[in-house]
């Protein structure tokens, strides 16, 4: 299952893995529960899937040591070695190495693969382990009184703002999240594809990229009913139940569509490419509702570890 972790005798002497940091440790299937799942309740753990021969690993592994200890102990890393624990990489879906993942409450929360440079690594970080001012106060209505709007009316406020205040490329941002709401969906893409590069990387714009993908994949999709027929008829028809967890988040009705894509991974891990994982992962992403969030985090942690 890991053939990509086999040693290769043509490559370099594997390094020392040896942590010197207190807050570096080597994490295997014996202290996984311990150190990592229960440990990310107090701290986020990042965990750092690694081969002594795998030369990008040589390279990122000194970088996140780095990083992480000047969190003084808020982050801790934990360095599993795939050749000597290959079930606990298979536990990740790991194909290739570096991976990273950053474990928080006991749940997966986000990864990425490859040797990232060390700013495009502090930015990983920062959208987890650092709060989100502008997205707080875009969740509290007394801070934007602008949310007991409906969703035209806002449009309509919107594109009066960006007429008089042409300089501030904020207000477009906010426009294609108004029209994403509204159920624009080719609206809000051809404002988010315009958006300077500076906003491109914002967790609001990000959320919004995520929204979009969800509702590509409902084209030419089946209606809400005949999937739930679908089901009926076959309770292992995942891609029927995928759809409809589509439908269900995009329709406002996340809790429903999360459980939809719950109900697969606990039928079948690997169904499509572990499909059902990467869905929920990305609907974590998109979704503000932390509580929500927090919920089906644990319960998709329960099954894939």
């Amino acid at each position: 299952m890991l053939a990509p972790f086999a040693n290769d005798p043509t490559l370099e002497q594997p390094m020392s893995t040896t942590p010197v940091d207190p807050h570096v440790f080597d994490a295997t299937q014996a202290n996984f529960q311990n150190a990592v799942l229960d440990a990310s309740f107090d701290q986020p753990i990042l965990v750092d899937l690694w081969a002594p021969w795998c030369g990008p690993c040589k390279t990122l592994g000194p970088l996140l040591e780095k990083i992480v200890g000047e969190f003084n102990g808020a982050l801790k890393l934990a360095k599993i070695d795939c050749d000597k624990e290959q079930a606990l990489a298979a536990s990740f879906g790991v194909r290739s190495i570096p991976t990273v993942a950053l474990i928080r409450a006991g749940q997966l929360v986000d990864a990425f693969t490859g040797a990232l440079p060390e700013g495009a690594i502090r930015e990983f970080l920062s959208r987890h382990v650092q709060p989100n001012a502008a997205d707080a106060a875009m969740a509290d209505p007394v801070a934007n009184p602008a949310t007991h709007e409906t969703p035209e009316q806002t449009i309509a406020r919107l594109r009066q703002d960006i007429a008089a205040l042409p300089d501030q490329p904020e207000l477009k941002l906010d426009l294609a999240v108004a029209l994403m709401q509204a159920g624009h969906t080719q609206a809000a893409e051809s404002e988010l594809d315009a958006l300077p590069e500076n906003l491109t990387g914002d967790d609001r714009a990000k959320r919004l990229r995520g929204q979009l993908e969800f509702a590509a994949s409902l084209k030419d999709a089946p209606s809400a009913a005949e999937l739930r027929t679908r089901i009926e008829r076959d309770p292992t028809d995942h891609a029927a139940r995928d759809l409809l967890g589509v439908r269900l988040l995009i329709d406002g009705d996340a809790a429903d569509g999360l459980e939809q894509f719950l109900a697969i991974l606990k039928n079948d891990r690997t169904w499509n490419d572990g499909q059902a994982r990467k869905r929920l992962i990305a609907a974590f992403a998109m979704l503000d509702d932390a509580d929500l969030v927090g919920v089906y985090r644990r319960k998709m942690s329960s099954l894939v570890f």
